[in-house]
């Protein structure tokens, strides 16, 4: 049994179309396939860290509707303990549609569910000290307060994923997270169109993060590679080159490697370089998370 992560936030039912190319406008469109598959954020992180060979668990909330049952058999089968994923009946769940290029590249609507609670009084915070990494996304801020303030008095390193968000969410989580990695859309809502336009800006949007607490901040820029600002500087990690089939979850799958790395004990450069390649393996596959590697491949490649 490896080392146990906790990965806790947005999971989705995704709802896949694969297509020539990305529509331009109104009209219809032939896909080549259609797929149901479990998705967001936080869940599919948790699919890469037990695919890597994590005792992973899922901390999260769905509607008890036939969504939520399907992403949570789903979840249990790719060996995450569910135990505390919860379905609040009533709810509905969260469900995207995904249409997925030819070249890799996707759209994506998103429902985010309704009547589904912030309350976290039922998370069982107890167990995070027995934890070696915690891992949550922007999505549930109340839950990813929470369990990383669990995190911070017990000393386990925390991992968030900054998506797009407001900043009032940011300023409530960054100051109990130990490493903060952002998309580039979600380092824009928080610091503003203009973190984006070099790398002073981004070093500067990258240091605003740091400034509220945070240890490591850092962006992924896709096939541009990852930057990072910690206590010795401002880093780049290359992106690997790979042909690139579907991108579909490569940034959830980056921030569950990289939480999985933490765990383990290594280096934020070596964390980030591991991350970097699961995510490029699994952009040569087509499938969120059936494109994830396991552990053996990420070796070989990196050899």
């Amino acid at each position: 049994m490896g080392i146990r992560v906790i990965c806790l936030g947005n999971t989705t039912l995704d709802k896949v179309w694969p297509v020539r190319e990305l529509p331009a406008g109104g009209g219809k469109y032939r896909a080549s396939d259609y797929l149901e598959v479990g998705g967001g954020m936080a869940a599919n992180a948790a699919v890469a860290a037990s695919r890597l060979g994590a005792d992973c668990a899922y901390w999260g909330r769905a509607g008890d509707d036939d969504a939520g049952l399907a992403m949570r058999r789903e979840m249990a089968a790719y060996g995450v303990d569910v135990a505390h994923f919860r379905l609040f009946a009533g709810a509905r769940s969260s469900i995207s549609a995904v249409i997925v290029s030819q070249d890799g590249e996707r759209m994506i609507v998103n429902f985010r569910g309704t009547g589904i609670p912030d309350d976290t009084a039922w998370l069982p915070l107890d167990l995070v000290p027995a934890a070696a990494a915690i891992h949550a996304d922007i999505r549930w801020v109340e839950g990813a307060g929470a369990i990383f303030a669990a995190a911070r008095r017990a000393g386990i390193p925390t991992v968030l994923d900054g998506e797009t968000a407001t900043e009032a969410a940011f300023s409530a989580v960054l100051p109990w997270t130990d490493h903060a990695i952002f998309s580039e859309p979600g380092l824009r809502s928080f610091a503003g169109a203009e973190s984006l336009q070099n790398d002073a800006n981004r070093r500067a949007a990258l240091t605003k993060a740091r400034a509220l607490g945070c240890r490591v901040a850092a962006v992924t820029r896709g096939g541009k590679g990852t930057l990072w600002l910690d206590e010795h500087g401002f880093h780049q990690q290359p992106a690997f080159a790979v042909p690139v089939v579907d991108t579909t979850g490569a940034g959830d799958v980056f921030h569950g490697a990289y939480a999985l790395a933490m765990g383990e004990g290594q280096s934020v450069a070596q964390a980030m370089r591991f991350a970097s390649a699961v995510a490029a393996l699994k952009c040569t596959r087509r499938g969120g998370r059936a494109g994830i590697p396991t552990r053996t491949e990420v070796a070989d490649f990196l050899k």
